[in-house]
């Protein structure tokens, strides 16, 4: 139990602080969840923005400190993995 006025300032404040993150995290993991529903669904334009907005998301919960760099480095490789397999790439 905190006993000093600030030590009981800092106990609300992060308090706030976690909640914060936990809602980024928490939208981290929809944007990956409904990024790999398209691309299961085949459906390639839907997808690919979605992939993007699900980049953005993890890229800037990394900038925040809400997850690790390199959690959010696997998140991105292993998304971008999932969709250049549904979608290959034209070749020229």
């Amino acid at each position: 139990m905190a006993h000093t006025k600030s030590a009981k300032k800092m106990i609300s404040v992060i308090k706030e602080q976690r909640g914060r993150n936990r809602a980024d995290k928490s939208a981290v993991k929809t944007h990956i969840d409904k990024a790999e529903q398209l691309i299961d669904a085949k459906e390639m334009e839907p997808a690919k923005a979605a992939v993007q907005e699900t980049l953005i998301a993890i890229d800037k919960a990394a900038k925040k400190g809400i997850v690790h760099p390199n959690n959010a480095a696997r998140h991105k490789s292993r998304l971008m993995k999932k969709f250049n397999a549904a979608f290959p790439p034209v070749k020229a």
